[in-house]
Order: structure tokens, then C-alpha cells, then sequence
């Protein structure tokens, strides 16, 4: 398959429109085209010992999670660690492509795979993705009604003079038993402050003027981190096990809530893969579940009850990968293999 192609069947399996403002995701690295892909590498992270055995295995794109280029690279050699990536990859004309946190927040990804580890539950988004783009043109509705037909065709005039109106109307209207037009447009929100100049200037018109902020909808099922009710309630100690035996893990970090124990029930669960303290501070549950969080919100939690088990960063996310593959293989047709790294591992260690 295409490069190109390739990634735009990986665009249409999770919007990149949803990862974070702050976030670098897509396609970082592409070799020189035509550049066909047979073998797609997937990681959690790309290290340089990950991308020996991509390498190894003649991959043809790494899809790595987290990005590895994610501060701007101000040079390309053979200084760094994250500058050896890029020239390795370049030298074996491997493209590295990263969709991390739209990952997070699509319906079919890492926070709903991580909710799992909690036994039977539904979940919804702690903070819903909203849509891309308005359900109509512009970001706000501009309505007011006159009876001044000359004076209106004035306005009118000079309104459609503005850049970025649209879905100007004008309807017959019955105001306080008089009979009136009411006009009503879609603008940007630049064309705003043009159309509120205008209209103050004609006081008839400006003190019957509504404006209306058009929200963009909601995406069901989708967005950062998952609030989870489970079908019944189970003992934290019980959770601790699930989760260890979800994540395959020995071990996680636990701190318990003020005013609970091991044998206190967990109903509802804020879950977070990665690194959860923005996403998940302020929410009431039970439980709160991540792989990471600083030391003083782990301290505000605990205070208001909530008990917090931490996982590590990646430890959260990496199980993922193999659902990913599945899932992949599927919206792919089977025309790509797809591999999942072997050394790919979380860098802290229980010592």
C-alpha cells in the first residue's frame, strides 16, 4: 500500500482532529516517495533499541503512540538520541507515524481498553471531544427584526459587503401584533464585531438584535478519559487484583482515600491512561486510575476520599497495542502486516 494512502486509512480509523491542541500527531517522518508500505511496526514508545528491531524486522512505518519528535527539532545529526531516530529511519526509509492522544479519546481506544481492567462497567468521556466544525457555517446566529423596509435594505447592502456571512435570511414577522422582517444571519466570529459596528449605528435595529453562539456537538462515546459505573461494586482490594492481572503487572502504586480501607467499595472509577492529573483532578468517583500523577494531586485526592492507584506512564497504554493490531489488520483489509514490538517496555522498574 501507498504511503499516502496508508495514512489516510489510518486518519479515517481516528480522527487526528481529536488528539489534544498541545499534542504533535500523524505522519512526523516520510521518505522519499514513492514509498510503499508492506510492514507497518507498532510501539509504544521509540527508542533506539525499538528502533533496531524495527529495522530488524524491515518495517516499512513505525506507528508509534507517543510521538517521538515532539519539541521542534533544530537539527538533524548524530548527537541525540531523538536525532539518531529520524536518521535512522530516513536511512532505511521508514516513515514514523504518531496518533497519540486521538487515540485516547476515539470510542475504540486506549482509555476504553484500559476500563477493562475494572470488570464489567459502562463508561462515558470524563471530557467529551467535540465535533470538528459547526452543524452550519460561521460560529455565531445574528437575529433582529424591523419595520422599515427602506432603512432595512440599507442595512442589508452593507452587511452582505461583509466577509464571512452567511445563511442571511430574511422572513415576515409578527412582533407585538405589527407586522415585521426578520433577518437572520450566520457569521464568523470576526465578522461579529463588523456586524454589532454596524448595527449600533442604527439603534432601531441594534436593541432588538439577539446573538446566538453556535455550539459545535458533541461526539458520543468520545473524549479524554472515562468515568466508569460498574455493574456492581467491588472491594478496592478486589480492583487492585483485576487491574494487575488486566495490565500484567507484579505491582502498582496504591494510595487510599481518607476514611477508606482495602475492603471499601469502588462503584465508580475515573481512569486515565498515561498521565492523568489534568484529566481526571476535581472528578467524583471512588477510584481514581492512571498511570501517573504528581505528588499533590495524588495528596488532594486522597483528602477528599478518593483512593489512586498509579501504574506507570506507559504501563496504562503499551496492552493496548495488541487489540490495536487486531483492529488495524481489520480496517486495513489484511493487506498490511502488522507487527507489535518486542522491546518496547516501560523504562521504570520495581528494583
Amino acid at each position: 500500500m501507498d504511503l499516502r494512502e496508508l495514512v489516510s486509512a489510518l486518519n479515517d480509523f481516528a480522527s487526528l482532529s481529536l488528539a489534544e491542541s498541545w499534542d504533535n500527531v500523524g505522519l512526523l517522518v516520510e521518505p522519499s516517495p514513492p514509498h510503499t508500505v508492506n510492514t507497518v511496526f507498532v510501539t509504544n514508545d521509540l527508542t533506539e533499541e525499538v528502533m533496531e528491531e524495527a529495522v530488524q524486522k524491515k518495517a516499512d512505518l513505525i506507528l508509534s503512540y507517543h510521538p517521538p519528535i515532539f519539541t521542534p527539532l533544530k537539527r538533524v545529526t548524530w548527537k541525540t538520541w531523538k536525532e539518531r531516530l529520524v536518521v535512522r529511519a530516513l536511512e532505511h526509509r521508514i516513515g514514523i507515524y504518531s496518533p497519540h492522544t486521538a487515540y485516547d479519546a476515539i470510542p475504540h481506544g486506549v482509555n476504553n481498553w484500559l476500563t477493562k481492567g475494572l470488570g464489567a462497567c459502562t463508561s462515558v468521556p470524563l471530557h467529551p471531544s467535540t465535533a470538528p466544525s459547526y452543524p452550519s457555517e460561521g460560529t455565531h446566529r445574528v437575529e433582529f427584526c424591523t419595520d422599515n423596509t427602506e432603512h432595512l435594505d440599507t442595512v442589508l447592502s452593507k452587511i452582505k459587503d461583509i466577509q464571512e456571512i452567511s445563511c442571511l435570511t430574511t422572513l415576515p414577522a409578527r412582533v407585538e401584533g405589527e407586522e415585521q422582517t426578520r433577518v437572520s444571519l450566520n457569521c464568523s466570529q470576526k465578522a461579529l464585531l463588523e456586524v454589532v459596528a454596524l448595527l449600533s449605528q442604527n439603534s432601531c435595529l441594534y436593541h432588538k438584535t439577539e446573538i446566538l453562539s453556535l455550539q459545535k456537538p458533541l461526539l458520543p462515546h468520545t473524549g479524554m478519559g472515562r468515568l466508569c459505573t460498574l455493574s456492581e461494586p467491588v472491594s478496592l482490594a478486589d480492583i487492585i487484583e483485576r487491574i494487575k492481572s488486566h495490565l500484567k503487572l507484579p505491582h502498582i502504586r496504591l494510595a487510599v482515600g481518607t476514611g477508606k480501607t482495602l475492603e471499601s467499595p469502588v462503584k465508580k472509577a475515573a481512569v486515565c491512561a498515561g498521565s492523568g492529573s489534568s484529566v481526571l483532578k476535581g472528578m467524583e468517583a471512588d477510584l481514581y486510575l492512571t498511570g501517573e500523577m504528581s505528588h499533590h494531586d495524588v495528596l488532594d485526592a486522597v483528602a477528599n476520599g478518593i483512593s489512586v492507584i498509579l501504574c506507570e506512564h506507559s504501563n496504562t497504554e503499551r496492552g493496548f497495542l495488541s487489540e490495536l493490531r487486531d483492529m488495524l489488520a481489520i480496517h486495513l483489509q489484511n493487506k498490511i502486516n502488522i507487527i507489535v514490538s518486542e522491546k518496547d517496555r516501560d523504562p521504570l522498574q520495581v528494583a
